[in-house]
């Protein structure tokens, strides 16, 4: 199982982000989360700082363009395998960072690649 890091988490069951973490978790992924307002998802605790996880397989975002270019450094220091892009997060220039750092990058929705097994 991979790795998760869900940045754009939040406590409002109608959101992606939220629906993410849990069909993560349901999936037996180990889950991190990261978000604007602190609070908790099942038994994931929502930080709001950047905090040093180790082992991250995978970012996969929840958050639009702008707001992205405040995690850069930080999503690279985590040395993850692959970023995902959902619908509304894709962004060029991050994407072409991060292949230039070798790190994979899908644009696609996580619930979507769950669902069919492409995780």
């Amino acid at each position: 199982m991979k790795k998760t890091l869900v940045i754009g988490a939040s406590t409002k069951q109608h959101k992606y982000a939220y629906k993410a973490v849990c069909m993560l978790l349901d999936y037996g992924h180990e889950v991190v989360a990261i978000g604007s307002k602190p609070g908790q998802i099942r038994d994931v605790k929502i930080e709001t700082s950047l905090l040093n996880y180790d082992a991250v397989d995978t970012v996969t975002l929840y958050i639009n363009p702008e707001r992205q270019t405040s995690y850069y450094d930080y999503i690279l220091s985590l040395k993850p395998k692959r970023i995902i892009m959902n619908p509304g997060t894709e962004n060029d220039y991050f994407k072409n960072i991060a292949i230039n750092n070798e790190i994979e990058v899908v644009e696609h929705c996580t619930l979507v690649m769950l669902n069919i097994g492409s995780f």
